[in-house]
């Protein structure tokens, strides 16, 4: 039996002081520092420019936290803080505190939130209004979250029987998802379509990663934007969960009119399983959704099942993508 015990509910109060920490400690490029300084706070303190005494009580929050390891007066970064909070690490993933802690979505999330559990949803992030400036900022710091996701999906696809040649990226954002596909494919062209701010860091993707000459971009709303016919593949990474299902069938009937003979769509999303409550990471996103969409959710795989067979598709299969919390959804 669990003790009886306040630990959660304190702990959950409280956790915007660990986002608090972990947004200095980004921001003050804190990992690393230990990393080069060989864990000693003088020089930790001197590299960061901040007092001793503000590094050491951060430091120390950080260890009770198990980000950092503390012994004989030094700190250590675990395995996954090297990893994962280094910029020297090719992982490195820091720069996702500017989207997922910035001061739009936390007063979002805590200023009211009793005002879209009682709504139903909310009318915040997830309005989609052209340019919202939030998805400039999620394109930008998002990127490190999904890379090894992207080359997964790219390494799927180009086992294909039939690899595809025309490729349209839906809500592209960054772009990173097309652009894998492109770099593992060399005879694909990309179409990507959203915002044309957004699209302005998936061209910088694009020619960073050397396939700028076979992506090309088509500014506009998702439901609004003609792309044109031929389409060997549709992707839709991240996109399905911001609308309630009736909007999905919409845009999949849409998307499907756009496809090639044999042609198909892979959507990237967060999949409960049907108790909705497992596995924790993929349930809890649908209260993200309640939170930030008017009408959005974490579906799970029957339900994606049915949304594709009211959109005139005749197979959908859900597969897990570890080691991320997600799942590739394929529609045939």
């Amino acid at each position: 039996m669990d003790d009886v015990s306040p630990q959660a509910f304190i702990d959950a109060v409280m956790a915007y002081q660990k986002t608090a920490a972990v947004k200095a400690a980004v921001a003050l490029d804190l990992f690393t520092a230990i990393a080069d300084e060989n864990g000693e706070l003088e020089r930790i303190a001197r590299r960061a420019q901040c007092a001793e005494r503000g590094v050491r009580m951060l430091c120390d929050y950080l260890t009770v936290q198990g980000f950092l390891q503390k012994e004989a007066g030094r700190y250590r970064l675990t395995p996954s803080t090297s990893t994962f909070l280094t910029t020297s690490s090719p992982a490195w993933m820091g720069s996702i505190v500017d989207f997922l802690a910035a001061p739009e979505l936390m007063s979002q999330w805590l200023e009211d939130p009793v005002s879209f559990v009682r709504n139903g949803g909310s009318v915040g992030s997830g309005n989609l209004a052209p340019d919202n400036p939030i998805w400039v900022k999620f394109a930008r710091a998002m990127a490190p979250f999904v890379v090894q996701t992207a080359q997964g999906i790219a390494e799927q696809v180009s086992t294909w029987p039939k690899p595809p040649k025309r490729v349209l990226d839906i809500a592209a954002g960054h772009g990173l998802f097309g652009i894998a596909i492109a770099k593992a494919l060399a005879d694909v062209e990309v179409v990507a379509t959203d915002w044309q701010a957004v699209l302005e860091v998936a061209e910088e993707n694009a020619l960073s990663a050397g396939v700028s000459k076979r992506h090309r971009t088509l500014p506009g709303s998702a439901f609004e934007v003609e792309w044109g016919r031929d389409f060997d593949l549709a992707l839709l990474t991240n996109f399905l969960h911001h609308f309630d299902p009736p909007t999905c069938v919409r845009l999949l009937a849409k998307v499907r009119k756009s496809l090639s003979p044999g042609g198909r769509v892979l959507a990237v999303e967060m999949v409960p399983n049907d108790d909705r409550v497992s596995p924790p990471f993929a349930a809890a996103f649908s209260f993200v959704m309640l939170a930030s969409t008017p009408r959005g959710d974490a579906y799970t795989a029957r339900e994606f099942e049915q949304m594709g067979r009211e959109a005139g598709f005749t197979k959908v299969q859900a597969a897990p993508l570890p080691p991320s919390p997600q799942s590739a959804v394929v529609f045939e």
